[in-house]
């Protein structure tokens, strides 16, 4: 019984002394337009719904329609940390895009990077946070009717 007591003393106090794995979160700010070039996106966003980044100058806003958020993750394994932040990217645009058709909007403007509610604000880049196994991107826009 001694040695059953001792045992279990030295494997809590061995538990106790390692510490917990640290998980990989590795942020990347990834260009806009090579995400928009794979053949992914031109096949999957129909181009009804066009795009403003940050401050972009747009056409004229003729109605706010609303604000909204996404934010994905995807499986980032077996792939390198471009690809799966390249893909959820492409996978939050979809998103965009169809959320604006719901709305009546022909325009989602102001995007910015919105990953854990910080704001990351580029016309040319987007942030992108990826993992051992997962990969997130988080995008902010306003939906609108602009003229065409």
């Amino acid at each position: 019984m001694k040695k059953i007591i001792c045992l279990t003393i030295v494997l809590a106090s061995t538990l106790s002394i390692i510490s917990p794995a640290q998980a990989r979160d590795t942020k990347y700010l990834l260009p806009i337009a090579a995400a928009l070039e794979v053949k992914e996106a031109k096949s999957q966003l129909d181009g009804s719904v066009k795009f403003f980044f940050s401050n972009q100058e747009t056409p004229k806003v003729l109605a706010k329609l609303s604000t909204d958020v996404t934010n994905l993750k995807t499986n980032a394994v077996g792939k390198s940390d471009e690809q799966a932040c390249n893909w959820v990217f492409l996978s939050a645009m979809i998103q965009l895009e169809k959320r604006a058709k719901q709305l009546g909007a022909n325009a989602v403007i102001n995007i910015v990077s919105f990953y854990k509610k910080e704001v990351m604000s580029s016309a040319t880049e987007f942030e992108c946070h990826a993992g051992a196994v997962i990969a997130g991107v988080a995008l902010r826009g306003e939906f609108v009717k602009i003229a065409e």
